[in-house]
């Protein structure tokens, strides 16, 4: 076996069943799960009905690039949504979900011959970008979210000797779990380390649909192009329909950016053996071209981020984030483990502890003392459970 896979760690929600066999939940209670974002709103029926009327398509081999209609599709919402003009036949590139392409990418564009070979991300962080590295041959360095400057990743923790051995830097906006957006000035600050050190940037945007005002989250790509960066130089989006369109089983997203970046990691992509499904490619189609079940989503998750947020802001250290379906939550004591096993022994309410999502650097586990709850379920079901966490918080010790 590749020896490489020894330097995995077990993946957080592995680590809390693990955690948590043996505990007997309240049986009077029903369980009710804020563990997992798995997407729990409706499939919209245009989807389901382009699903449908595309099974033909089984019956044919899919082209690794995809369909010309559907990397169209894909450059016409960027278009739309950040008002940034691509050329879908070089810049675009369709996946199976963003976080089967985060892994990917790693893996075609890290050269670890060069010692020392290094991934920077933040932290906390989604597992994906971890291990990803570590099975491409290298390091990674952690940047510590900031909760005095509302999570921002505090990128001037890595220093230069570290910025100059890095290859690949992932970024997260949205964050997970944090739901932090990236400012502009931000975005100013990573291109310019790009262009003085040569890494490539990884902007992971799956959560860019779920938010709360009227200002749409800042993207990667148009951040680029208010700075100048038009030809996106080592610049790479993840797009993903998971969350936008609560399609997490159909695994359908893109990739976008530097196009003689999308080159090489098509070659790659063509011995990878991740072509999307033709049935998949229609209905992503009728997902990218149609905003109006976006909205209905969005909305949907406002009004539990509403009603829910107040209630576990009486007891707990959180408040509404930038965008994203996660809540992240200080709990009184500062020890997220216990709170999260207690919790669930006796008000069975599933959360996930904020340490499991991130790691010790810089002397500190920027996750500790925090969990992460997924408002996914139905309205009712998070009100209860909010219910259920406020009153356990109040008697917890």
């Amino acid at each position: 076996m590749n020896p490489l896979l020894q330097r995995l760690q077990p993946y957080p929600f592995e680590r809390l069943r693990a955690l948590t066999t043996g505990i007997q939940a309240n049986p009077h209670l029903r369980p009710i799960s804020l563990g997992i974002g798995e997407p729990k709103h409706a499939t919209p029926a245009l989807v389901k009905d382009a699903l449908m009327s595309a099974l033909g398509g089984l019956s044919n081999y899919p082209a690794t690039a995809g369909e010309p209609a559907l990397r169209e599709a894909a450059a016409g919402w960027v278009q739309r949504r950040y008002g940034v003009a691509l050329d879908p036949a070089k810049q675009v590139l369709p996946v199976n979900g963003s976080r089967e392409a985060l892994f990917s990418l790693a893996q075609a564009l890290i050269d670890s011959t060069q010692a020392g070979a290094t991934v920077v991300c933040p932290n906390p962080f989604y597992q994906i970008y971890e291990g990803a590295a570590l099975l491409a041959g290298a390091q990674i360095t952690f940047a510590n979210s900031d909760p005095e400057r509302n999570f921002a990743t505090d990128w001037a923790q890595i220093d230069a000797a570290t910025w100059a051995r890095t290859q690949l830097l992932y970024t997260c906006s949205p964050g997970n779990p944090t739901g932090a957006v990236m400012p502009l000035a931000e975005w100013a600050t990573l291109f310019d380390l790009s262009d003085r050190y040569g890494f490539v940037i990884a902007s992971d945007e799956c959560y860019s649909e779920i938010y709360f005002g009227d200002q749409a989250p800042l993207g990667s790509l148009e951040a680029a192009q208010r700075l100048g960066r038009h030809d996106l130089r080592r610049l790479v989006a993840f797009t993903s329909l998971s969350k936008r369109s609560n399609v997490p089983g159909m695994r359908s997203g893109f990739v976008a950016g530097d196009a003689q970046l999308l080159q090489q990691y098509l070659l790659y992509r063509t011995y990878h053996g991740s072509a999307m499904s033709p049935t998949v490619q229609k209905a992503s189609i009728a997902a990218w071209n149609d905003e109006a079940h976006v909205r209905v989503n969005r909305a949907l998750y406002k009004r539990k981020f509403e009603l829910v947020t107040p209630l576990l802001s009486e007891v707990l250290d959180v408040a509404l984030p930038d965008a994203g379906f996660y809540l992240w939550a200080g709990v009184p004591g500062g020890d997220d483990v216990d709170y999260t096993l207690k919790l669930l022994a006796q008000y069975n309410v599933a959360v996930l502890p904020g340490s499991f999502l991130a790691r010790n650097a810089h002397g500190a586990n920027p996750g500790a003392g925090r969990i992460r709850m997924a408002l996914v379920a139905g309205v009712e079901e998070c009100l209860e459970a909010a219910h259920r966490i406020q009153q356990f918080t109040k008697e917890y010790r």
